[in-house]
C-alpha cells in the first residue's frame, strides 16, 4: 500500500539538515538557496514557489569545486564535470546514495523503490542506448549492422 510523505517547508528541511551534519552554504547571489554538503557530496535545495523545499542540484562527488554527474557508460560508471571524468568507485557510489536518501527524507520527497535498491545514474551513454532517439535514418551505421536500406520505411 502506498503511502504519502509530508513535504517539508524549506525552513524544516534546511534545519533537518543543520540536524544531521550537513554542512550548509548560502549559495552566493541567491536567495533561498542552499549548498548542503555531507561526506565528500554536495546538492543543493531550494524554497519552491509553495514553500517547500525542492532538489535544485542533484547528489555528486564534488570534484575541483564542482558538483559531479554520475554517468553510466554500461561497462562503468563515471563521475563527470565539465572539466574532468573519474571512474566512481564503490565507496563513491554508496555516499552519493546515502546522501540521496536524506535529501529525501529531509525533503519530504517520494523515496521509489527502485532508486532505494541502488545509485541511480544522471546518464546512460552505452552505445546500444547512444543516439537510438534520433530517427533510424539519421543513426550511424553500427558495426554489427549491415548496409542500410534506403527509400523504404521500416514496418
Amino acid at each position: 500500500m502506498a503511502t504519502t510523505t509530508e513535504k517539508r517547508t524549506y525552513e524544516d528541511a534546511v534545519n533537518w539538515l543543520r540536524d544531521h551534519g550537513f554542512d550548509i552554504l548560502e549559495a552566493p547571489g541567491t536567495k533561498n538557496r542552499v549548498f548542503v554538503k555531507k561526506s565528500g557530496v554536495s546538492a543543493a535545495i531550494e524554497r519552491a514557489d509553495d514553500g517547500s523545499a525542492r532538489l535544485f542540484a542533484k547528489p555528486g562527488i564534488q570534484i575541483g569545486g564542482e558538483i559531479s554527474r554520475l554517468v553510466d557508460k554500461g561497462y562503468q560508471k563515471f563521475l563527470k564535470t565539465t572539466k574532468a571524468e573519474v571512474p566512481a568507485t564503490a565507496d563513491h557510489l554508496q555516499a552519493i546514495h546515502q546522501i540521496s536518501e536524506e535529501l529525501k527524507e529531509a525533503t519530504g520527497a517520494t523515496s521509489l523503490y527502485n532508486e532505494s535498491l541502488g545509485t541511480v545514474s544522471d546518464r546512460y551513454t552505452y552505445d546500444r542506448v547512444e543516439n537510438r532517439d534520433l530517427p533510424e535514418s539519421q543513426r550511424p551505421q553500427r558495426a554489427w549492422e549491415g548496409k542500410k536500406k534506403t527509400g523504404r520505411k521500416p514496418a
